[in-house]
């Protein structure tokens, strides 16, 4: 019998079930490291687009990737579900787990559906791996789905390997991962994880080998974390705010603890997108049907911290434009949850620009890559075309999603095109200084820019 840690072949032929961000990301990462791979997708228009080589979303250097390995013709993409149960040894199953309509829990409805439409095909060995975020327990139910639904019961497993996608980062991510979990039920179900990452793990990237609900309590725990330092840095701000105290100085000094660190310890608008948002409210909710509410209950404040930087930034814009938003015209630059991307799911920009609006603000939105998300959205809102476009006019600018375009802006240049030279910064990442010795009126999220931007205008005095 082959060793449970003696890597398998390139030979495996993988599958992948759902090519939203997750599944086409990873069908394309592994072509890339040498494997045959189908991946599957209900919507005839995505496969379509994929084949022609053409992503449905926008993501840094995938596009490339995605070409240079159909050209290898290790990679190819299908509607048919027969073709992918009959080709595929290792099935990774990448759909969506949205926010329910009527609650916070998560909806399962498209991962049940993929696992027991891969379950009533597959009549040899084969590995079913869940990729999708979940909460604690989806695993062992689909053990028994998918053995109720099996064509062949004993042919098939399952096992859960969450991922770690950094939106702008997911190529890299992939394929040079900083850990590896994976959550079996049997030593083949390793062994054949092992082989699918024996690139990575002969690189020396670390594995975790646990339960299935171990592995799945991972991802939700991570992002639980990740949201609770974002939003306490945020808390910070409101006591900054109140204080005249800089929360971007007190998280710099805070970062300089190795308990602590810098990264995502960042003041600003705070978080959005698919991911964190959805994630802490699921886990919330399961946490309740476990009869462990309280142990999370700390998520909700979480959450509620998060969801009043974003009134707060129409709070800064309406000071700005001396107190009545009505007639207006506010530059809003940014609409995806983050830059280098086109994701606007619950993405605080956006929301930004919606409550700006019905105030009775006059808003011009520009984002470099999800204008036409955004549209689909809010298609009341007005988009345009450029940062000039943007800005031309502009009582107030409101900087919202911190694309480097922005970031860069000169702020004299800018400053011609605008009718009233005053800023807000929602993410803190503009030179303070610059701006106002270029007569801008700045404020931003989190108080007084004080001891750095005095600095600033020195030097540039």
């Amino acid at each position: 019998m082959t060793d449970s840690r003696t890597p398998f072949s390139a030979q495996l032929r993988i599958g992948v079930s759902g090519l939203g961000y997750l599944g086409a990301t990873h069908a394309v990462c592994m072509a890339t490291l040498g494997y045959r791979v189908v991946g599957y997708d209900v919507d005839e228009g995505k496969v379509q687009a994929l084949s022609r080589g053409i992503l449905p979303f926008y993501e840094p250097g995938l596009p490339e990737l995605l070409r240079e390995m159909q050209a290898t013709g290790r990679l190819s993409f299908t509607s048919d579900l027969d073709d992918v149960a009959e080709f595929a040894d290792v099935h990774f199953v990448c759909v969506g787990t949205p926010q329910a309509r009527d609650s916070d829990a998560a909806d399962l409805t498209y991962v049940d559906a993929a696992f027991t439409a891969l379950a009533q095909r597959i009549s040899r060995r084969a590995l079913l791996v869940g990729k999708s975020t979940v909460p604690v327990g989806t695993a062992e139910r689909l053990t028994a789905l998918v053995a109720e639904h099996a064509l062949a019961p004993a042919e098939v497993e399952l096992a859960w390997n969450p991922e770690f996608l950094r939106e702008g980062f997911a190529v890299e991510d992939t394929l040079n991962p900083d850990r590896l979990v994976f959550g079996v039920a049997s030593e083949w179900a390793e062994r054949q994880l092992r082989g699918v990452y024996a690139p990575m793990l002969e690189r020396g990237t670390p594995l975790v080998v646990a339960d299935l609900a171990t592995a799945e309590l991972v991802k939700v725990a991570a992002n639980a974390f990740l949201a609770t330092k974002i939003s306490f840095v945020n808390a910070m701000a409101e006591v900054c705010e109140a204080a005249a105290a800089d929360v971007g100085l007190l998280a710099r000094a805070l970062s300089y603890d190795e308990r602590i660190g810098g990264r995502f310890l960042k003041p600003g608008l705070g978080f959005g997108g698919g991911c964190l948002p959805k994630d802490i409210r699921a886990f919330s909710h399961r946490a309740e049907e476990l009869g462990v509410g309280k142990a999370v209950g700390f998520l909700r404040e979480v959450d509620e911290i998060n969801l009043r930087r974003r009134a707060r930034m129409v709070d800064l814009i309406r000071e700005a434009a001396g107190g009545d938003l009505r007639g207006v015209r506010v530059a809003g630059l940014g609409a995806a949850f983050k830059p280098d991307s086109d994701d606007v799911r619950d993405a605080p920009a956006l929301d930004v620009a919606r409550m700006l609006y019905l105030e009775g603000a006059d808003v011009r939105i520009y984002d470099p890559q999800a204008n036409e998300n955004a549209h689909r959205v809010y298609p009341d809102l007005e988009y345009v075309s450029s940062l000039a476009e943007a800005a031309a006019g502009a009582d107030v600018v409101a900087l919202l999603t911190e694309w480097r375009e922005f970031v860069d802006a000169d702020p004299g240049e800018l400053g011609d095109l605008v009718a009233q030279r005053r800023i807000v910064d929602g993410r803190r990442v503009l030179d303070a200084g610059r701006y106002r010795a270029a007569g801008w009126e700045y404020s931003s999220l989190g108080g007084a820019v004080t001891t750095r931007v005095a600095a600033d205008v020195r030097r540039a005095g």
